[in-house]
């Protein structure tokens, strides 16, 4: 059974399983439940959401106060993988650690939904794919077809979960995208590493900060001087209206940049990239954040 069921199928399956789909997402009797786990926080709330009362959800990584680059896995992180019936990876370098965790306890009935893969950017590519809505999409549709392997009992009720993940969970989440893509397209920001890139992209938002920057702050490297003098001419000049921060990685330099924005009167927004607070969802922390950035380009371009 495929992830998006026509609505007659829909029906039926409703039918079947005694769920409404309201506000809320369905529920579900019955008492299957299977161990799933995800590398981070971001994808361990879709993946909850999504498998229902038939999973039981652990996100490795959730701290909002920790850079998840530095993330050193503990026994306890094995321990769960290694039970895991369905595991989600970022892939793309993020967190090569939960790969090798799952290959040193090999399962030929575990699934590993690899964000990467799914989405087609290799290592060496911008990670932090939770940023994309188009690959939020896809990731949810590997994630169901994931659930739906290792449970195919409850196909139904996890297509169930999923219509109503796309169609209402994330409904506030793809209008505020669509609001501040007509609304503020073309303005220009700054930011203090690539995590901001795949957002700014949906946005159409012109991310000004060289890009060698962002991705050396986001590796941990140092950089250049050469960029930094231009973001700090960008800034001082007012080249742009909106600085995005996150607030996870701060270096000197970028502590720097964020009081000279300050300073200059330009707005600051701080993005994470874990849920944040954490026990919030996917969708409220993303609604979150795009209200906080629609809020802040109001204020820098009077629209």
């Amino acid at each position: 059974m495929t992830a998006r069921l026509v609505p007659a199928l829909c029906a039926l399956a409703l039918a079947a399983s005694g769920c409404v789909i309201g506000p809320s997402l369905p529920a579900a009797s019955g008492d299957r439940v299977v161990e799933v786990v995800a590398s981070i926080s971001a994808w361990g709330s879709v993946l909850a959401q999504l498998g229902g009362v038939h999973v039981h959800e652990t996100s490795i990584i959730r701290n909002p106060s920790a850079d998840p680059h530095d993330y050193e896995p503990t026994p306890a992180d094995g321990r769960a993988i290694a039970t895991a019936r369905v595991l989600v990876v970022n892939g793309i370098g993020y967190d090569g650690w939960a790969s090798k965790a799952a290959a040193a306890n090999p399962d030929s009935n575990r699934r590993i939904v690899n964000v990467g893969k799914v989405v087609h950017v290799a290592t060496g590519g911008n990670p932090h794919r939770w940023y994309s809505p188009s690959d939020v999409t896809a990731v949810a549709d590997a994630i169901t077809a994931a659930l739906q392997a290792v449970d195919p009992a409850d196909a139904a009720y996890f297509a169930l979960r999923h219509n109503a993940f796309e169609t209402q969970g994330l409904a506030t989440y793809h209008r505020l995208i669509a609001e501040i893509r007509a609304t503020y397209g073309g303005t220009r920001i700054a930011a203090s590493e690539s995590v901001v890139l795949p957002l700014a992209g949906a946005l159409g938002l012109d991310v000004v900060t060289p890009s060698s920057f962002l991705r050396a702050v986001s590796e941990g490297a140092e950089p250049s001087a050469a960029d930094k003098s231009t973001i700090d001419a960008q800034i001082e000049s007012g080249q742009v209206e909106v600085y995005v921060v996150n607030r996870q990685n701060s270096t000197p330099d970028v502590a720097a940049q964020v009081r000279a924005a300050r300073a200059r009167g330009i707005p600051v927004v701080a993005i994470t990239e874990t849920l944040t607070p954490s026990t919030v969802t996917f969708q409220d922390w993303q609604v979150a954040q795009l209200r906080a950035l629609q809020s802040a380009l109001r204020q820098a371009t009077g629209r």
